[in-house]
């Protein structure tokens, strides 16, 4: 089975299928025998994952593409919707932001700059607006904790406790709807 190895100063090894390949990430203690261990242990769920890659990818080839003046539309609806519910969700997160962008990205749904300015995918406005909010929600924690870590989702998921649901919904349909801007 072939895979990628990132190694990072982490504490623990992980799996991702990312654009249909496997990426195991691990420490920089972790020798390529564990690494290779790790891999043959989880092949079962690298197996279904792979699969279900290749079946969202495939689906993702036979969805109509948007025209641009739809792409157009899309950025216009979410600079009307964005902003208000970032207003609405950085109240209940306790924090301020800067700039909000709206921006036509393949592979991004939202970022946090470290200055506090706020990028969000147009694509966001084909999603249910449940999903949208599950995406300001995880940006605007970032203002809090600039990282991943547990403390970052238990802070998401004090605002938003059926995140763990929208995020699901994203990453089943998010390659399909990003497939929806066409050739890259």
């Amino acid at each position: 089975m072939e895979y990628e190895v990132i190694r990072s100063n982490r504490k623990t090894t992980a799996l991702q299928i990312k654009d249909g390949k496997l990426i195991v990430r691990a420490p920089f203690r972790a020798s390529d025998a564990q690494i290779q261990r790790f891999v043959e242990n989880n092949r079962r769920w690298i197996e279904t994952h792979l699969e279900k890659a290749a079946a969202r990818a495939k689906a993702a080839e036979n969805v109509p593409k948007l025209t641009p003046d739809e792409i157009a539309a899309l950025a216009k609806k979410a600079a009307e919707t964005i902003p208000q519910r970032v207003a609405f969700y950085a109240a209940k997160v306790g924090v301020t932001y800067g700039r909000i962008t709206i921006r036509k990205q393949r592979s991004r749904w939202g970022s946090c700059s470290a200055k506090g300015n706020l990028n969000f995918n147009c694509l966001l406005m084909l999603a249910p607006p449940e999903v949208l909010d599950g995406v300001i929600v995880h940006e605007l924690c970032h203002r809090k904790e600039m990282n991943h870590s547990a403390r970052f989702y238990a802070e998401v998921r004090r605002v938003l406790p059926d995140y763990d649901a929208r995020n699901k919904w994203l990453k089943e349909n998010g390659e399909t709807l990003m497939a929806r801007l066409g050739e890259k």
